[in-house]
């Protein structure tokens, strides 16, 4: 526990499975002008061997990230707010009291839902506030969805 999250939390990790998700979509994006490279390489001089190599280390920092950063993101659901916390070089987190959230939305795309993942999204009044959480199970999203609806509106009730 660091002087950076909040005591006596309880975390709750996302899924590891937007470890496969994000690596196969950093796959696409720098895999395929790598591809292209080598092609090109084989056919024509060797200083475009030089791109390729950058690329592929390229690949290989971004995959090392993408396990750090997914390893890292979290929330956790206490008595008056939402905790987001996420990144391990350059930390944050986020706090979102329940009475200031307008509306909660779930997203999934068709990579996500290949991998039964969902993003949670808190809208507040205040852009500076919002929070995501990406990589949640989609029973768990929904499940979150709902019952952070329910707290924004029983705050919001009370005041």
């Amino acid at each position: 526990m660091t002087w950076f999250e909040p005591d006596d939390t309880s975390w709750q990790y996302v899924s590891r499975k937007l470890i496969p998700a994000r690596l196969i979509t950093m796959a696409i994006v720098l895999g395929l002008p790598t591809i292209a490279l080598v092609v090109l390489g084989a056919l024509t001089s060797t200083w475009v061997w030089i791109g390729a190599g950058v690329l592929l280390v390229a690949m290989l920092w971004s995959a090392w990230v993408i396990v750090r950063q997914v390893t890292a993101h979290a929330w956790a659901e206490r008595e008056d707010d939402l905790v987001v916390k996420r990144g391990r070089l350059f930390r944050s987190v986020t706090v979102v009291p329940y009475g200031r959230m307008q509306y909660v939305e779930v997203e999934s795309g068709p990579l996500a839902r290949a991998f039964g993942i969902a993003r949670v999204q808190l809208h507040t009044a205040s852009p500076g506030t919002d929070a995501n959480i990406a990589g949640v199970p989609e029973k768990e999203a929904a499940r979150l969805r709902d019952r952070l609806s329910s707290r924004g509106e029983a705050q919001l009730a009370g005041l």
